[in-house]
């Protein structure tokens, strides 16, 4: 951390619990206030109670990130409340896996509503305030499964639609001091895979082991490993790294 890190002003979307609030007690422990935005507002009173008793600034915000009027209200908040926005987080997500043949049109429609369209949103209201400052970070949440993954086709496709969405946030920002870069899960022991090991009916103890024998560390990942990622490209040192998808799965994917 550098003396200008301090005071910066960060949100995290879906930052109530899992790979979102680890990074909203990180990112207060680098120096930022932290806007901590998920759907309830309520659900975000552990993550920052946990901030404020660590010493760091923090708010709850609840906003549909796949709702504009809210995300206008959420980033205009924020910039009431702790100041200008210039770290955005794109984190939040949901999952509705279900194969091809099974899966609903609002099954589709909710996965790419809250990943594709709430980045999208999210992004276009705080950028004005990274432009002016000419200096900002962007980091959204893709995932391995973008890679393809059984059961995930609304889901790896939203994943994979944040890649390319990212790599044109960095050459449009760019010249605004503004970096765009996504990090991309693996396997991170978080309620979702939970669900997702429940859809599968195999218990998550199991899950995580048979995960585990698959990767080269010989580990899951936690929400934590994400974090220490995000803190590095929201960081000044990362300053020319822009445009990257960055895999956290323990390995190489292809």
């Amino acid at each position: 951390m550098t003396s200008s890190d301090l005071n910066r002003v960060a949100i995290v979307t879906g930052a109530a619990r899992g790979i979102g609030a680890a990074t909203a007690i990180r990112l207060a422990a680098d120096g930022h206030a932290v806007a901590v935005l998920d759907l309830d507002e309520s659900a975000c009173k552990d993550t920052v109670e946990q901030i404020t008793a660590a010493g760091g600034r923090a708010i709850a915000v609840g906003a549909d990130v796949a709702d504009a009027e809210h995300v206008a209200a959420a980033v205009e908040r924020t910039a009431a409340e702790l100041g200008p926005p210039v770290v955005l987080v794109n984190n939040a997500g949901i999952i509705r896996d279900n194969l091809l043949f099974k899966m609903t049109d609002g099954d589709w429609d909710a996965v790419i509503g809250v990943h594709l369209r709430g980045a999208f949103l999210m992004s276009r209201a705080a950028q004005a305030h990274m432009t002016q400052a000419r200096w900002g970070r962007i980091v959204n949440l893709s995932s391995s499964s973008a890679l393809g993954n059984r059961g995930q086709v609304n889901y790896s496709a939203a994943k994979a639609g944040l890649q390319g969405f990212t790599k044109t946030l960095a050459i449009e920002l760019g010249p605004f001091g503004v970096t765009a870069n996504a990090v991309a899960p693996g396997f991170i022991a978080t309620d979702m895979t939970a669900a997702t090991a429940a859809r599968m009916k195999i218990d998550f103890e199991t899950f995580q082991k048979g995960a585990a024998e698959q990767i080269p560390v010989r580990r899951v990942g936690t929400p934590d490993d994400i974090a220490h990622t995000i803190s590095f490209l929201v960081s000044d040192g990362a300053g020319f790294v822009s445009g990257q998808v960055i895999y956290v799965a323990g390995g190489p994917l292809n």
